[in-house]
């Protein structure tokens, strides 16, 4: 019986086109896993692409991506799927030939314009058909549900349904909704998965900048080898990568040392102005200062790790929000991140929000006076009965 590395570079080698893709929230460990795996497959002959959803309206999703554009390949990443299938148009020739073809568009119409040299055409000798898909094989990384790829799924679901699918993920909240469901509990993040698959099949060392976006996947899902969950394993797979030439001081210095100095004070009003309800379960924090609420609203302030910090300091807490008076409008700005489980567009669905489960934004449309009566209140009632 074939093991699952065994299965999973058996529908490798006989695969014609290759598509990866991974969390449309951009977590670290979803694109840096990705694209190591995506270098990989290019390095032993493999066509692949890769893609994840970034809608241009989602400013955390943007600043998150932004994070990643030092590792190799990142411009490869496709925000949408082109080109996926091809629509055929047939004419049967046999009581014909041709001389020339056109076509036109007419308003909403196509139009092609044959001319025969000999003979002519009946609409019996016109059909059409739909040829196969681009891609024969899937890879999705770091991903609980297909729904969390975003509109990369939403806009292609037959395309889903009808092609082989490897789901790769460390993750307890997995769905299993993969053919092939190589899936580790035990691991620290999907970027050891990748590592533990490419081990099992090839007996080359990796080059750099593969080992380079593993390490980036571990150490962004290890918060620099802080969390709580740190295995003897992940540091010794973390060693191995670095012995491989993974650049370490780079993945550092582009993570950790290259805030601006307006981002941490920014950072250090949020922190200190934390508030917990409904026993811990909701955590939020109100910003002041107009140009603090703009930064927040335009991605610059790259709060996504410091809601990482909170989930990983209050772990009953199931959503954590920043708001602000929105400096353009007479609503409250509002940033939210949802625990595993819980969706923040669904919390979000009334005011038109922009984002994902995940993490998502609105404008609230109330005053300053009555927005914590009217959200948070709402907010604990639905938790209360389970309907988020």
């Amino acid at each position: 019986m074939l093991t699952l590395e065994q299965q999973i570079f058996k529908q490798i080698d006989k695969s014609e086109n290759i598509l990866i893709v991974f969390n449309a929230d951009w977590n670290g460990d979803a694109v840096a896993s990705a694209l190591g795996l995506f270098l990989y497959l290019k390095k032993i002959g493999k066509k692949t692409e890769i893609a994840a959803h970034l809608a241009e309206d989602d400013a955390a999703a943007n600043k998150a991506a932004a994070a990643w554009r030092f590792l190799p390949a990142f411009e490869k990443i496709q925000s949408s799927l082109k080109n996926l299938r091809k629509f055929i148009v047939s004419l049967d020739i046999s009581q014909a030939t041709i001389n020339q073809i056109k076509y036109t568009v007419d308003g909403h119409k196509l139009n092609f314009i044959i001319s025969p040299e000999k003979g002519w055409f009946t609409p019996e000798d016109i059909s059409t058909s739909s040829s196969g898909f681009k891609y024969d094989l899937i890879f999705v990384l770091d991903t609980p549900d297909f729904e969390s790829l975003g509109a990369i799924y939403d806009n292609n679901v037959e395309f889903f349904y009808k092609t082989t699918v490897i789901n790769i993920d460390h993750q307890a909240d997995n769905e299993e909704y993969g053919q092939i469901n190589y899936l580790d509990l035990n691991v620290v993040s999907t970027a050891e998965m990748v590592y533990n698959l490419i081990k099992q099949h090839s007996q080359e060392p990796l080059d750099e900048d593969i080992a380079t976006c593993l390490l980036a996947g571990i150490i962004s899902k290890t918060k620099n080898y802080k969390s709580a969950n740190l295995t003897p394993r992940t540091l010794l797979t973390s060693s191995k990568l670095i012995g491989l030439g993974a650049r370490r001081e780079e993945i550092i210095n582009q993570l950790y040392r290259s805030k601006p100095l307006a981002v941490l004070k920014s950072w250090g009003k949020i922190l200190n102005n934390l508030k917990t309800e409904d026993k811990g379960r909701i955590v939020w924090s109100w910003l002041e200062e107009k140009d603090e609420i703009s930064a927040l609203i335009n991605g610059q302030l790259d709060v996504q790790e410091i809601f990482e910090e909170i989930s990983a300091s209050v772990a009953e807490a199931k959503f954590i929000f920043i708001a602000g008076v929105h400096p353009q409008s007479e609503g409250i700005f509002i940033l939210i991140q949802a625990a595993k489980g819980f969706s923040s567009t669904e919390v979000l669905k009334n005011y038109s929000p922009a984002g994902n489960a995940r993490i998502a934004s609105a404008i609230l449309p109330f005053s300053r006076e009555e927005w914590q009566e009217k959200f948070i209140a709402a907010l604990k009632d639905k938790l209360d009965k389970n309907k988020i």
